[in-house]
């Protein structure tokens, strides 16, 4: 069956230097294997699927794949999704802003001035990482423990532990080895400077690292992190994928509650129609 199809860039500063996105617009119909076989085949970070609301109060349900295995919730999937929902002629049931439906539930998103953004999800798992599990971060991150001036899991589905270093040109200078869990490091610019901190994203696959170029959930986890413990303030832009060629750019927000909202911009690469 022939079905509209769209690959989508982001978080870039400009097309083609963010995080892309493959999604098949409509996915009914389709099982759980079938899309699992698409997103390995795409090769991509993720590969979204969107499907029928099954609750009223959504707009539409998108269903998240790895080339591995389907996730709940990610961040950069989720604008992805919407930005081609939108361009596709979805027009939001109630009001201004978008619901959608993922396996973590209910997720709302918005347009801003940037672009999306969505509202982030609570952290499901917060609190001091066990000394043996840092000691071991330290070492494949190739750095010294007194090196991290702060360490956390900062975990809202993909299980993050978020590392605190001193600067951004640590975080820049960092060469991992086998890291032994999904680590996001951040450190600040200087005052005055055009982004507020620069983030790095390694996860263990297969026996080696590999780094995300831009990561969504790991800037929302951080976010609510760094604000929390005073060392952010909101509004600020982060930075992530300079060490591999990209160049992403979140923007963070926080709402009139104190909710989290995390952006930007999204493109539209490729589009065309696949048969599965």
């Amino acid at each position: 069956m022939s079905r509209p199809f769209t690959q989508v860039d982001v978080f870039p500063a400009s097309p083609y230097q963010g995080n892309a996105l493959a999604v098949v617009l409509d996915g009914d119909g389709l099982g759980t294997a079938e899309m699992q076989r698409f997103a390995r085949w795409t090769n991509l970070a993720e590969t979204t699927f969107l499907l029928p609301p099954t609750t009223p109060e959504a707009d539409y349900r998108v269903r998240i794949f790895t080339t591995e295995s389907e996730l709940p919730f990610a961040g950069h999937p989720t604008l992805g999704s919407c930005h081609a929902w939108l361009e596709a002629g979805g027009r939001p049931r109630a009001g201004t802003e978008i619901v959608q439906e993922c396996g973590a539930g209910l997720v709302r998103v918005r347009r801003t001035d940037d672009g999306l953004a969505f509202q982030a999800p609570p952290l499901m798992r917060t609190g001091p990482v066990e000394e043996e599990l840092v000691a071991r971060v330290a070492a494949s991150l190739g750095i010294k423990r007194d090196d991290i001036v702060d360490v956390e899991w900062a975990d809202n589905g993909p299980g993050w532990i978020g590392v605190l270093l001193a600067d951004a040109e640590s975080v820049l200078a960092l060469r991992p080895g086998l890291v032994p869990h999904d680590v996001g490091v951040v450190g600040p610019y200087p005052a005055g400077s055009p982004y507020a901190f620069e983030v790095r994203a390694f996860s263990p696959y297969r026996g080696s690292t590999v780094e995300d170029p831009v990561t969504g959930s790991l800037n929302a986890s951080l976010a609510q992190w760094l604000l929390r413990t005073g060392r952010a303030t909101a509004p600020y832009v982060a930075a992530q994928g300079s060490a591999v060629g990209h160049a992403g750019r979140i923007h963070i927000s926080t709402g009139a509650g104190g909710e989290v909202w995390v952006g930007g911009s999204v493109v539209t690469c490729v589009t065309g129609r696949v048969e599965l």
